[in-house]
């Protein structure tokens, strides 16, 4: 039986949350997917940068949940939804941490989108 392990961001890998500057604004074709305020600004070590968007600002029409889940050691366990907007249909193209690891709680309830199958402006 695996277990999965849970790590606490420190100097090694760090993360920071912040609040985004501005509107965000994610477009799929003609379609808009979602329109925040009150996005936060992901920044996990030496990765890109990752908007989180709150759900509640996210559109449901365009999106349906799929049984894909993902673990990560330092937010937890993902869920993903289809993306279905702009006449395509792109299997997991969001996701989120419902239940986030204390370390990042303040993404529960917030969802992300794969920057190469959306276009996502910040301003």
């Amino acid at each position: 039986m695996s277990t999965r392990e849970h790590r606490v961001p420190g100097p090694d890998h760090p993360i920071t949350i912040t609040p985004t500057d501005g509107e965000v604004v994610v477009r799929v074709g003609g379609d808009v997917v979602a329109r925040s305020t009150s996005t936060l600004t992901l920044q996990e070590s030496t990765y890109p940068a990752v908007q989180y968007v709150p759900l509640a600002d996210v559109d449901a029409r365009f999106l349906e949940p799929t049984a894909t889940r993902t673990w990560c050691p330092y937010k937890g366990e993902a869920s993903y939804w289809t993306l279905t907007a702009g006449g395509t249909e792109q299997p997991d193209a969001v996701w989120g941490y419902p239940d986030a690891s204390p370390a990042v709680a303040r993404i529960a309830g917030h969802v992300a989108f794969y920057p190469d199958r959306v276009d996502l402006t910040v301003g």
